[in-house]
């Protein structure tokens, strides 16, 4: 299994694979046509709670690593649902935000590993 990363926004390219939004929310500005998902996993994006808590602030990344960890793992049957799904294609998850090194989907992919392994 090969999963990257990248912005929703970026444009498709030929090496995404299964592209897999995994944003509770729709990101702003996007039309659903031009964005190419196959597939929303809002189900294992982080909670409100810890998405609002967070507000995209690295002084927080370690500790909201912890949290969403601790999220994953209570919705295990999402998560299993989820990598059932990638199968051993390779997969680009997709996220809005535009910091791409505090990013819940880096915390997502290696959860996705882990079930891998």
């Amino acid at each position: 299994m090969t999963v990257r990363l990248k912005r929703a926004y970026d444009p498709p390219g030929d090496g995404d694979g299964l592209r897999v939004l995994v944003d509770r929310l729709w990101p702003r500005g996007l039309a659903k046509a031009e964005a190419h998902v196959d597939f929303w996993a809002r189900e294992v994006a982080p909670s409100t709670a810890l998405r609002r808590w967070f507000g995209h602030d690295p002084a927080r990344w370690s500790e909201f690593q912890s949290r969403y960890e601790a999220e994953l793992s209570d919705n295990r049957a999402a998560l299993a649902s989820l990598r059932t799904r990638i199968g051993a294609s390779p997969a680009t998850l997709l996220y809005a935000g535009r910091d791409s090194e505090h990013t819940h989907a880096i915390v997502l992919a290696r959860a996705l590993e882990r079930l891998a392994e």
